[in-house]
């Protein structure tokens, strides 16, 4: 027995009974009050319910998607098929998300694809090489040196600040495969006509977490104000 079920409901209401009027277990007033037990469970479950909706970490449903809205208007939709709890993250990481730094422009394209990006200042110092100084601790930036270079050995100016390169790798698709036959190309093929008996799927069936407007919208929204940001998306 759970409080607030059919049951608890039923003792409640038998507990109000005065004792000694209907005898040990009337079974028409037992029947009557269990009708009253189940409104009052169902009633109470719809508080219980409502009173959860009041806060992100307990809220459900469609009511999440009121949240996010009334958040982040329409710039932070559910996806098709998205749990709740998976949904309930994602707006608690935007909620606090940080913003208008290096570290938050990867944050945010972390959170959204999986997939950390390369972000690349060509006014900042540690971004580029730098001719006879050896990294800190005798470790390469990106694990790579070049001749008397240390670090990746690209070239830095400081005609552009403000400016960041930024490479961000896309969701990894899932759903799709190739499907074509080939023990007996000839006759049984992917491009044959009729197709091939074993051409169940398509690579255009694929789906991502993220499309490449996401990724722009969230790098705009956690980007400074003033800066430029070139954005090179790929698999």
């Amino acid at each position: 027995m759970a409080t607030g079920d059919r049951n608890d409901m039923l003792a409640r209401l038998q507990s109000l009974v005065p004792r000694g009027w209907f005898g040990d277990a009337p079974p028409v007033l037992t029947a009557l009050l269990k009708g009253f037990a189940a409104i009052f469970a169902n009633v109470y479950a719809v508080i219980v319910y409502a009173k959860a909706q009041t806060r992100i970490a307990t809220a459900s449903d469609g009511w999440l998607d009121l949240i996010s809205a009334d958040f982040f208007g329409s710039n932070l939709p559910r996806k098709a098929n998205q749990s709740d709890a998976s949904f309930r993250a994602v707006i608690l990481a935007n909620l606090f998300q940080e913003k208008a730094t290096r570290k938050a422009i990867v944050n945010v394209v972390t959170n959204l694809t999986g997939r950390s990006p390369v972000v690349f200042e060509p006014n900042r110092p540690a971004d580029v090489a730098v001719m006879g100084v050896p990294m800190a601790g005798g470790q390469n930036y990106m694990g790579i040196q070049t001749g008397m270079y240390s670090g990746p050995a690209r070239m830095g100016s400081l005609a552009t600040p403000f400016t960041a390169l930024i490479t961000v790798y896309r969701p990894i698709a899932t759903g799709g495969s190739a499907g074509g036959a080939y023990m007996d190309a000839p006759k049984q093929a992917a491009l044959n006509t009729p197709l091939a008996k074993s051409y169940t799927n398509s690579l255009t069936f694929q789906t991502s977490s993220a499309t490449d407007a996401d990724i722009y919208a969230a790098i705009d929204q956690a980007k400074p104000v003033a800066t430029i940001m070139w954005v090179a998306i790929t698999n």
